[in-house]
């Protein structure tokens, strides 16, 4: 038996079960002893309906732990392996990993949809019914069952708690900014959102050189945390424009690169509107699905030349980009540390959830050790 927090519907807060059955990995799986998973704000989008779910679930995306087990025909893990998971499983055959867009994996897409495995079943069971895992991860549970293609195996020296951060919030942030973006030495980038996520877009930025980051938020403390991070200005947009703020900050051109880390339609609309002629607006975080962007064909985008991008997962190929990160992180490069604000056990996500949406936290992380 497991202990594992599960969501039984929409705005309902996630149940602390301990009465989890985890079943053997099939062929192709591997079973994993969580050590710690991050609290993403992901999982507060499937808790309030932004992303929806099949019920019940285990939540939880982001994390790092050991495998127990392997299934048939793993060969390139072993029970005792340290891994970080991704939740986004890169089959590196298929159409789009063939052409290093791994992050679109196909295999990936019946895990988004299902609740499920590869095969679109799950392992989990509790009180008579199967339970689904968020992203074929299931981080919320104390042993998940994964694909072993979702498992990066990292070295056995590297802090567990601080590698369960790199499986979601910051291979997405920094990738928003190193692989979508392909931000050039001396750009100018604006970066509307500072939470966990709009941290990490900030010090990938920084890692690539650019010359100005401006962090844009209405929380002083996401601000404050921003310039920790490498922002070199902060606009709060709940007191002026934002959008004036950053013009005026660049000359009245924009940004040669913009992110939004929010997924609101005010704030989209915003990040497209600070971006320059020839600059990119990077949309990371997640909208609803009746969000939508809309600009006019010939003043806003031929005219302009402007380009409008989506970055999911931070455009990451995890084989290679996890490995990168924490070379990064052992040269003094990237801020892992700093990101942890709170260490928390299982029984506290709820809090944890609350404490996200008042922006008091850049991480809330659960500790299983």
């Amino acid at each position: 038996m497991a202990k594992a927090a599960v969501l039984t519907g929409i705005d309902e807060p996630l149940e602390i079960r301990d009465d989890v059955e985890v079943e053997q990995p099939r062929a192709g799986e591997v079973k994993v002893r969580m050590a710690a998973s991050g609290v993403c704000h992901s999982d507060l989008s499937m808790q309030n309906g932004t992303m929806m779910a099949p019920y019940p679930i285990i939540l939880g995306h982001e994390g790092a732990g050991v495998i127990e087990e392997v299934g048939e025909g793993v060969t390139n893990l072993a029970p005792g392996d340290h891994v970080v998971i991704s939740w986004v499983p890169q089959c590196g055959q298929c159409f789009f990993c063939q052409r290093d867009q791994g992050h679109l994996c196909e295999a990936a897409n019946t895990t988004m949809l299902t609740g499920g495995l590869l095969d679109g079943t799950t392992r989990f069971v509790s009180r008579g019914e199967p339970l689904r895992q968020m992203a074929a991860a299931g981080t919320f549970s104390e042993v998940t069952v994964i694909p072993a293609i979702g498992a990066v195996k990292i070295p056995k020296d590297f802090d567990l708690k601080l590698a369960a951060l790199i499986g979601c919030g910051v291979l997405t942030g920094t990738g928003a900014a190193l692989n979508t973006a392909r931000i050039r030495k001396g750009d100018t980038a604006a970066v509307v959102g500072c939470g966990g996520v709009g941290l990490n877009v900030i010090q990938g930025a920084r890692i690539a050189g650019a010359a100005e980051i401006i962090a844009v938020d209405m929380n002083e403390t996401k601000l404050q945390m921003a310039k920790d991070f490498g922002a070199t200005a902060s606009v709060n947009a709940g007191q002026a424009d934002p959008v004036g703020q950053v013009m005026a900050l660049t000359g009245q051109r924009g940004a040669d690169v913009a992110f939004e880390v929010i997924g609101l339609q005010q704030t989209i609309d915003q990040t497209i509107a600070m971006t320059r002629r020839g600059g990119q607006a990077i949309l990371v975080g997640v909208p609803r699905m009746e969000a939508m962007v809309q600009v006019p064909a010939f003043l806003g985008l031929v005219f302009q030349e402007k380009t409008i991008k989506g970055c999911w997962y931070g455009s990451s190929n995890v084989q290679r980009d996890v490995p990168k990160l924490i070379d990064l992180y052992n040269k003094g490069e990237l801020k892992l540390d700093e990101l942890v604000s709170r260490t928390i056990t299982l029984d506290q996500v709820n809090e944890a959830f609350e404490t996200m949406k008042t922006g008091e936290v850049a991480r809330s992380v659960i500790s299983y050790t």
